[in-house]
């Protein structure tokens, strides 16, 4: 066939829409995939919302996918027709992942695990990516991409444990912290398997508001070190920064949403964005390395995913109930 499908947004809050398009042609270092299965995320909503990310209209949304190799440019060597793979979407000015084939620069693309299924796959990207660039942000090396780093923190509030980049993040520092003190908060249900993924305690998501008992984990209760908010709460919850440890480096990472928080004086705010991944330091091979710790058995899911239909026209109300709120769950449809 000389036309594939796309899943189109003219504009921002307007009706996402099926369209026919030309087959797409890899460049030299791009993969082209046929996808079988995309996962939704809270930028996605707010990209049809508000098209706060959107460079150009019409636009197609979707940033994780995972899918079959349909074609490879004449520089790619290191997947070929027929690969299963999973990748990042959306990057380098190209459409995102919600279409028949996604076409993406090489780097953003890994094979995919012999053990997961397509939607487990497509689930990891972004929040791997987007838990590793906050996990950077304070300081603390990427093991898994750079094992000669080190850091001096010693202990880290997760904010929002339960959410992809939480639970994410949550294994990244354990992996780089072995001996630290990691609490996180999420909502009760949430707690078993936070502990599970490397959580030291975690804590309801009340003890945000009085924090008491998160300092009181703390070695000494001193507070902790630095806080990893994986859900924009310092940005709304400003009695979090209470956590921290009045006489340690008092550092903030977060990612970036739109939400900015007000640093209270001598905390240091550093916003993150999951590509920031590729430019530190043995970052080229992050997306490889994602499919080396699941194989591994490092890295496991972190979260639960959710098949909420079969489909182009599943994604539209798959994004509605994501906007409405969901704890704990990925959602994905499948191709």
């Amino acid at each position: 066939m000389s036309t594939v499908q796309q899943l189109q947004l003219p504009q921002r809050g307007e009706r996402l829409t099926v369209v026919s398009v030309e087959r797409p042609t890899p460049s030299p270092d791009e993969v082209c995939i046929r996808a079988k299965a995309v996962a939704l995320n809270p930028l996605d909503w707010k990209n049809r919302a508000f098209g706060i990310v959107v460079p150009a209209w019409p636009a197609v949304l979707g940033v994780d996918g995972a899918g079959i190799v349909e074609a490879v440019g004449d520089a790619v060597k290191d997947f070929k027709v027929g690969d299963e793979v999973l990748s990042l979407c959306g990057m380098a000015a190209r459409a995102g992942a919600f279409q028949e084939i996604i076409t993406v620069p090489v780097n953003l693309v890994a094979k995919k695990p012999a053990s997961l299924s397509f939607e487990e796959a497509a689930s990891l990207p972004i929040c791997y990516l987007t838990a590793a660039a906050s996990v950077s942000g304070l300081g603390v090396p990427l093991t898994h991409l750079d094992p000669t780093g080190s850091s001096s923190l010693k202990s880290i509030l997760v904010v929002g444990g339960s959410s992809g980049v939480g639970a994410g993040a949550i294994q990244l520092l354990r992996m780089a912290l072995p001996s630290a003190t990691i609490l996180t908060t999420s909502s009760p249900q949430h707690h078993e398997r936070l502990l599970a993924l490397g959580a030291t305690q975690c804590f309801d998501r009340s003890a945000q508001e009085d924090t008491s008992a998160i300092r009181a984990a703390t070695p000494d209760g001193a507070g902790v070190d630095a806080i990893l908010d994986a859900v924009a709460a310092t940005a709304t919850e400003p009695s979090i920064f209470s956590a921290l440890n009045p006489a340690g480096p008092k550092l903030v990472s977060h990612p970036v949403t739109g939400q900015d928080p007000q640093a209270p004086e001598g905390v240091q705010i550093r916003p993150v964005m999951g590509r920031q991944v590729f430019a530190s330091k043995g970052g080229h091979a992050a997306m490889s390395a994602l499919t080396g710790l699941v194989e591994s058995g490092k890295y496991k899911l972190p979260t639960k995913i959710e098949v909420v239909g079969k489909g182009l026209d599943a994604i539209s109300p798959g994004l509605d109930r994501l906007m409405k709120g969901v704890s704990g769950t990925k959602l994905v449809v499948s191709l």
